[in-house]
């Protein structure tokens, strides 16, 4: 009765959920393509056996790098298909693993959607990425015969109090869920209390990525650009951090000789955030222009997708966005894999085992406003001891808590045995 409820009132949104896209689109207008995926409408089936991983957008893509790779090692005979539900998700699977998997749009969760999806591709396995529990999706799965894994599950405080309100669907989902991974035991604990039977502990598989080759080339060729300048990074920045940190930035002189980088979280914010830059007088480059900064350009603006790396590897000390407002952080491994020292805010809950370690090794350095933030990378900038000692820790910090992929492979080898 539960779960028919929820489907009535997901029927019910739908008029909503169009409406939302239609809105979404005016930013971005890739949100108007692919509209039948998202009611179990596909016009291509990859060929089976097919091995589906769902990754709602960037940060969960970008997780299940170093799971693609075992999984292509593993078993070579199967295709993989990505489902995501935002566009930038579906343009960083396009980026990172061009036409070696497939992608496509999770239907909304009503129950002739994922029907119709499970008919089409058939997959013998299904991998959700960190957290997303879809109570149509996983009870139609369980009917169908398709194993579906949570894997790299975290899930904070907020999150839980929010699954918290619907106790017994979110109890039965984890239930038909045929088996569950978190990151932490902090994870682990909130989904138990949810009702989930049993839950490993496997670490986090972002420890596991390697900074791509090519990306590291790409950023020797901005600091080539920049030149001899110190260079702070702010990257994946959210909606009004960037006002914060570029008026800090002016109180301060505009850095000196230093260059300040700001990469938005999200390209549909690129414009919005060189006006931001423009409005205060400062001047401004794009990465976009693909010219070498000038000695008189103030702010560099990051306005790609797929170069995070390249950021990190340009920089001498870097900000990573969402935490200095209330966003919870994006994914702070990534710099201390570079070994840039790394500098977050005060909201980490997304990333709270990894900024509380990251900061108990010395690899990163927590500010509580925009103000202690600026001066701290100004701090560091002008000490070059400093700067070596916290990418010594980034390093091995990362070192230590590698291995979470090679847990999940071992645990995705019982449903589908690889072929010896």
């Amino acid at each position: 009765m539960t779960r028919f409820l929820y489907t009535l009132l997901i029927h019910a949104l739908l008029p909503w959920a169009m409406l939302h896209l239609l809105w979404r689109a005016r930013k971005q207008p890739e949100y108007l393509r692919h509209w039948g995926e998202r009611f179990g409408r596909y016009r291509a089936r990859p060929p089976e056996p097919l091995i589906w991983i769902h990754a709602v957008s960037v940060g969960e893509t970008r997780a299940a790098q170093p799971l693609v790779a075992a999984l292509h090692a593993r078993y070579p005979d199967h295709r993989i298909l990505f489902t995501h539900m935002t566009p930038t998700g579906r343009a960083t699977s396009k980026a990172l693993f061009g036409n070696k998997v497939e992608r496509v749009y999770l239907p909304y969760d009503t129950p002739w959607a994922v029907d119709a999806f499970l008919r089409r591709f058939r997959p013998a396995i299904g991998i959700v990425m960190e957290t997303e529990l879809w109570p149509n999706l996983v009870a139609a799965s369980r009917d169908a015969g398709v194993p579906l894994l949570l894997v790299n599950g975290r899930l904070s405080e907020r999150s839980a109090r929010r699954y918290a309100r619907f106790p017994l669907l979110t109890r039965t989902a984890l239930r038909q869920l045929s088996a569950i991974a978190a990151i932490g035991a902090d994870d682990a604990k909130r989904l138990r209390q949810l009702g989930a039977p049993e839950v490993a502990i496997f670490g986090n598989m972002k420890f596991d990525i390697e900074p791509p080759a090519e990306q590291l080339e790409i950023g020797a060729e901005f600091r080539r650009r920049i030149d001899e300048r110190p260079v702070f990074l702010c990257a994946s920045t959210r909606e009004g951090e960037e006002a914060l940190i570029l008026d800090e930035w002016l109180k301060v002189g505009a850095g000196g000789t230093a260059l300040l980088i700001i990469v938005p979280r999200h390209p549909q914010r690129f414009d919005e955030v060189a006006r931001l830059i423009e409005s205060r007088g400062m001047k401004l480059q794009r990465r976009s222009d693909g010219q070498p900064v000038s000695a008189d350009t103030q702010v560099w603006l990051g306005d790609s997708m797929g170069e995070l790396f390249a950021y990190y590897a340009t920089a001498d000390v870097a900000f990573v966005g969402g935490s200095l407002l209330d966003f919870g952080s994006q994914n702070l491994i990534e710099p201390c894999t570079v070994g840039v020292p790394v500098l977050i805010g005060p909201s980490t809950f997304n990333f709270a085992d990894a900024a509380r370690n990251a900061l108990d090794a010395g690899a990163a350095r927590q500010c509580a406003d925009a103000d202690t933030l600026v001066n701290t990378a100004h701090e560091l900038l002008g000490d070059a001891g400093a700067r070596q000692r916290m990418s010594h820790a980034g390093h091995a910090f990362t070192a230590q808590h590698r291995g979470a992929t090679q847990r999940t492979l071992q645990l995705i080898e019982k449903f589908i045995p690889a072929a010896r």
